[in-house]
């Protein structure tokens, strides 16, 4: 579900989450997505769980994974116990994955200067400019997956504890 940060953002007043690439939601996403992998590979997880310690906030992350779960990628468990699990292993779930659901990729097939006929035929002034950007971005998107933004954020984490 295709979601702009404004309509299920956090509230007014919150620390803003700059992004060159990705929505704020999207940034979000992307980071309760990558905690929750890296705090339970098996197993599920609540929200607060996964936004204790941070700056995520939980009614929005929450918003966020209920979308993540309609589009198959997690798995959400009411109750005692409960909360969110990767519905696939972390490994096989990629970054597109999740832009995919939160941000949609429109913005890397549509034209960069808003034109509704852009292509290699009939192409923009800045379409031979963009397009290997584009390709290498979802390149990157594609082949980037969970478990690297995993291993990345328990480096993170061990690079900031140490004395």
């Amino acid at each position: 579900m295709n979601r702009s940060a404004h309509q299920i953002g956090p509230k007014q007043g919150a620390a803003r989450l700059d992004s060159i690439m990705f929505s704020a939601t999207c940034a979000y996403a992307l980071r309760a997505m990558s905690r929750l992998s890296a705090m339970r590979q098996e197993g599920y997880a609540s929200i607060a769980e996964i936004c204790e310690g941070t700056d995520l906030p939980s009614h929005f992350i929450a918003k966020i994974f209920q979308d993540l779960a309609r589009a198959g990628l997690l798995a959400s468990a009411k109750g005692r116990g409960g909360g969110f699990a990767l519905k696939r292993k972390a490994n096989e779930i990629t970054l597109y994955d999740i832009v995919a659901v939160v941000d949609g990729v429109k913005q890397y097939t549509s034209c960069v200067v808003g034109l509704s006929k852009c292509d290699d035929t009939q192409p923009c002034a800045q379409h031979e400019c963009v397009k290997p950007i584009r390709r290498q971005i979802v390149s990157y998107l594609k082949n980037t997956t969970l478990d690297v933004m995993r291993d990345a954020v328990i480096e993170k984490h061990r690079l900031i504890s140490q004395p």
